[in-house]
């Protein structure tokens, strides 16, 4: 993916890095206001609740800030920034998941419904409703993936990145991402059959 200009007066990303790293805190800024939104979301869609959803992103940009002067162009600024949100999404998954072991089920850290999805503003509150129970049984299916699986399935079919870029991000080969990808779909499908009926 090439670097992505923004309200910045169209500097690179790679401007904004050599900026940053130069002490031009705003130059970082930019960099935030272009990538939070769809880390946001990835973020949201692999640890499924609103609120890590929020606190990792953060954690996502403070470790890019601390790093910056690691990156050194080999993939682009984009795919650097999704490798480190989905690694701290899944290592706050699993700590999470160890934390509650013979603890309760369920909780603050069920999915919120809507949560990271744009709010459709349908006119009728039916409809709304439906979208809502419709995206809570999505999330749901996301959730009782393995992670692998989970990671692949954010990254392709709601974050939209290609194969090479998925590549990147997990550091695996290409034909390991589509054999990921292909056992995901169907495990999805199996999960979501009760709303595919309807």
């Amino acid at each position: 993916m090439t670097s992505r200009s923004g309200t910045s007066g169209g500097a690179t990303d790679q401007e904004l890095v050599a900026q940053t790293i130069a002490g031009d805190g705003a130059a970082f800024g930019t960099l935030v206001d272009r990538y939070q939104d769809r880390l946001h979301n990835a973020i949201y869609r692999l640890v499924g609740s609103a609120d890590d959803a929020r606190d990792l992103l953060q954690d996502t940009f403070v470790k890019a800030y601390e790093n910056l002067n690691t990156f050194r162009g080999g993939s682009s600024l984009y795919t650097w920034l999704f490798r480190i949100a989905v690694n701290t999404s899944l290592s706050h998954r699993r700590k999470r998941k160890w934390i509650q072991m013979g603890g309760p089920a369920g909780g603050e850290d069920d999915p919120t419904p809507g949560a990271g999805v744009p709010d459709t503003a349908a006119a009728d509150p039916g409809d709304r409703l439906v979208a809502a129970e419709t995206e809570a049984l999505v999330q749901r299916a996301l959730d009782g993936l393995d992670e692998e699986h989970r990671t692949v399935i954010v990254l392709r079919d709601i974050q939209h990145c290609d194969y090479h870029e998925i590549g990147e991000i997990l550091e695996v080969p290409t034909g390991t991402v589509k054999s990921r990808l292909h056992r995901a779909r169907m495990m999805m499908r199996e999960r979501l059959k009760p709303l595919l009926r309807d």
